[in-house]
């Protein structure tokens, strides 16, 4: 089944590029275009898109106000926001809004594609260039001294834990009673810290560790 995308900026230029570059793709299908926030709003409860390209800077109403209210009225719709600004406060806002993802225009087109099929499928990403600041992760040299286990949360552990058995995020979120939208904040700080986007590395990233059998209180 091909992912559902609609595309949301206010250039058309853009808009242009981005449906002749996904269009071809036999897994996506472009359903329709927006130019700003509240017609992305509209769209996306029209159209049931399964992932929002997501531009921040638009007339009426901005990608993040966007973001808020569509992870409200349609929690299905994954949000990729695409966009010029390098900006971590800005990157950890739109996360806590609901986003699913948060891509650079300056990315390469393979990238995009990956980042769409990434969110489209339940996980997170965040372009490699903010990772790092996002999360605090240690420098390359510090990390040299310091597995990446060890810079886990006690919750990160369990959500690794309970994702490698299989468990789906609202699952997660009911056994650990926590937000939907924590679980997918945790998963992206793991996606961050382990350098893996995909449930398939995380999964085996934790068997290979030994976490499956791990037992943490909140």
């Amino acid at each position: 089944m091909s992912i559902r995308i609609l595309i949301t900026d206010d250039h058309g230029v853009i808009r242009a590029g981005l449906r002749a570059l996904l269009g071809p793709l036999p897994d996506m299908e472009v359903v329709g275009e927006a130019s700003d926030g509240r017609e992305v709003l509209s769209k996306t409860v029209e159209l049931k898109p399964d992932v929002v390209l997501m531009d921040l800077s638009m007339p009426n109403m901005g990608g993040l106000e966007a973001t808020r209210q569509l992870s409200k009225i349609e929690p299905n719709a994954r949000i990729l926001i695409l966009t010029v600004h390098e900006d971590e406060s800005l990157l950890k806002e739109v996360i806590r809004s609901g986003a699913a993802g948060y891509i650079i225009k300056r990315a390469d087109e393979e990238e995009l594609i990956h980042a769409i099929r990434v969110v489209a499928r339940g996980d997170m990403y965040v372009h490699p260039s903010l990772t790092r600041a996002l999360f605090n992760e240690p420098s390359p040299k510090e990390s040299s001294s310091v597995s990446k286990v060890e810079t886990l949360t006690l919750r990160e552990i369990d959500v690794l834990r309970l994702l490698a058995r299989g468990n789906t995020n609202r699952q997660i979120a009911n056994q650990l009673c926590i937000s939907m939208r924590t679980v997918e904040g945790h998963r992206a700080s793991l996606s961050a810290k382990l350098g893996m986007h995909s449930r398939v590395e995380l999964v085996e990233y934790a068997e290979k560790h030994g976490l499956l059998s791990t037992t943490n209180e909140k």
